[in-house]
């Protein structure tokens, strides 16, 4: 009689699936392959999928073409059309579309809005456009997996995380998405480091592939930002050109962000993340 397949097993499987998606983006998907990649049968490879990971195959990688495209945006001079090309889509049209439903405006505006810093203060003024307050907050157990190079990369980590966590029933309404940063390495290095996890109860134990790790609690900066990840970077100025004017001091302990609603499910628009910066006692 065959051996019972148990979550472990699953986990192992689709994270041999998600590896492979995330280094072949440009490729086309053949579920065929994939299902061969997994060990399951072909008949049945992406209901497990989407029952375990919450999305479609052809919806991860569309997603992850799209973020992809994001950061192509945000952070070169590429031709509009050699990132739509990059994309998957043969037409311009057809990426303008896509584009403009995830991310709420056309690659050109993005781009546009990304580059002029929209934070920015008139001269004089001393207008916050993010409220940032002081919260005491409770410890966070995470089921986590270590993340190396640059933090624009970081999805992929996240998605081999959910590989292991969807078998596990893990991914409920309660758990949030959390990514550590130790250290003060740029972010677009490639020996830059974070954690990145899911908040888990007390019974969930870690293995070979996910480590349990205890997000300290105490007094934090938290600043909320509202919209896409690749715009974090303008909170992540306003929160630190907030601090030297707080009489503030922050802590030896990683800063971190929290993800408060589904990326998979909401509009990059409305994704919500809390920036959270611990800070030092006060005497």
């Amino acid at each position: 009689m065959p051996k019972a397949l148990t979550s472990d097993d699953y986990s192992r499987r689709l994270q041999r699936v998600v590896a492979h998606l995330t280094l072949h983006l440009d490729d086309n998907v053949d579920l065929t392959t994939l299902a061969e990649i997994a060990c399951f049968s072909p008949y049945h490879f992406h209901r497990i999928y989407r029952a375990c990971m919450g999305e479609t195959i052809r919806e991860t990688v569309s997603r992850l073409r799209l973020a992809r495209a994001a950061n192509d945006l945000a952070r070169s001079t590429q031709p509009v059309t050699e990132v739509a090309r990059r994309a998957g889509y043969g037409s311009l049209a057809a990426f303008n579309h896509a584009f403009s439903g995830a991310f709420g405006k056309s690659p050109t505006a993005f781009r546009s809005a990304r580059a002029c810093r929209p934070e920015e203060h008139f001269p004089g003024e001393g207008i916050r456009l993010m409220p940032i307050t002081i919260q005491e907050r409770e410890p966070m157990r995470l089921a986590a997996i270590e993340h190396r190079g640059p933090h624009a990369d970081v999805g992929r980590t996240f998605q081999k995380l959910m590989a292991w966590a969807g078998p596990r029933g893990l991914l409920g309404d309660a758990a949030r998405g959390v990514t550590l940063y130790p250290g003060d390495q740029e972010c677009e290095s490639s020996d830059a480091r974070a954690i990145v996890g899911v908040t888990v109860r007390q019974e969930c134990l870690g293995d070979d592939v996910a480590s349990i790790y205890v997000v300290p609690g105490g007094r934090h900066a938290v600043l909320v930002h509202q919209g896409p990840y690749a715009q974090l970077p303008h909170s992540y100025d306003e929160l630190f050109a907030w601090l030297p004017m707080s009489g503030e001091a922050p802590a030896d302990t990683p800063l971190f962000e929290v993800n408060l609603n589904d990326p998979r499910t909401t509009p990059p628009e409305g994704l919500l993340t809390e920036i959270c910066l611990p800070l030092q006692l006060q005497a």
